[in-house]
């Protein structure tokens, strides 16, 4: 009797081992399936994030930073302000070190027409420019909307040419309206926020016509509103080459604009060159290859004004 409660005892202790060691497999299992799920779904949730271009604001943070270094070079434009001006009045600008700087703008845009040509082109020619946008044509449609943002999201910089430009409004009886000009600026500064974002800011103001051109007709006048753009850190750029495509009642074709470009830019340090890129400025799409490949002959840097 005692050899069989022996055996029976034996037995129990097995069966209780056997039922451990089957528990235990079956924890390590169940364990394993929820941490491959959890995975997957980790996973998935990742890829959705991606494909719906979803990130991070470190990942933006990099992103723009990486834009802004792939742009090349960037001017100053307080700096161009004076440069012009000193050099306007036969002055050996400030900053002048003998570097040959090309300095590509357009103004009057954006257009659904001509825009996207200029663009292509920049792009394939690894160029970088600035555009000086008139504000009801950023708020035309959401093609404008859409080439202001390509504008950007290329390595281009992005200035203010007024919301109307309005002659008549801006410069009634040849005389600089402060309040009228001050109220187109920043209702364009408004509608470039609304298509680029609260945090888009510029410092580039291009008057109609030019700074040039008011001051000399009313020099009190240029001095009110010189002082209203630089209170808001704005400043204004004009020019000292231009292609000729808005000159005179001749509408020039792309090998005449080249020309005029190149005699214009002649041997000067700096060249802020002035084209449009608005409706009708087909040739001028058509000179710019051309106009690229003699600054890049000449020894020329590209920079963008900001």
């Amino acid at each position: 009797m005692k050899r069989n409660n022996s055996n029976s005892t034996k037995n129990i202790k097995g069966a209780r081992i056997t039922i451990l060691v089957i528990a235990v497999a079956l924890l390590v299992i169940i364990g394993s399936i929820v941490a491959a799920q959890k995975f997957s779904t980790g996973s998935k949730t990742v890829q959705a994030a991606s494909s719906t271009g979803e990130s991070s604001n470190d990942d933006k943070e990099n992103s723009d930073s990486v834009n802004k270094e792939s742009n090349g070079s960037v001017e100053d434009v307080a700096y161009l302000e004076k440069y012009i001006e000193q050099q306007e009045k036969n002055q050996k600008p400030d900053g002048a070190d003998g570097k040959k700087v090309a300095y590509l703008t357009f103004d009057d845009g954006p257009s659904t027409t001509v825009t996207p040509q200029i663009l292509d082109i920049l792009k394939s020619e690894d160029v970088h420019a600035t555009f000086f946008l008139i504000g009801k044509y950023v708020d035309k449609d959401d093609a404008s909307k859409n080439l202001v943002k390509r504008e950007v999201a290329e390595g281009n910089a992005i200035g203010i040419h007024s919301y109307s430009h309005d002659y008549g409004y801006l410069f009634p009886k040849g005389k600089i309206n402060l309040e009228n000009c001050m109220s187109d600026f920043d209702k364009t500064d408004k509608a470039l926020k609304n298509v680029l974002g609260e945090d888009f800011s510029t410092r580039s103001i291009r008057f109609p016509g030019g700074q040039e051109t008011w001051s000399k007709k009313d020099p009190q006048g240029a001095e009110k509103v010189d002082k209203a753009l630089h209170e808001k850190d704005w400043h204004q750029i004009d020019w000292n080459a231009l292609s000729g495509d808005a000159e005179g009642t001749h509408k020039k074709n792309a090998d005449e604009l080249t020309q005029e470009a190149i005699k214009s830019i002649g041997n000067r340090e700096k060249a802020l060159i002035l084209m449009h890129d608005t409706y009708g400025k087909e040739e001028t799409a058509k000179a710019l290859p051309r106009i690229i490949e003699y600054l890049k002959q000449q020894g020329y840097e590209f920079k963008i004004i900001e």
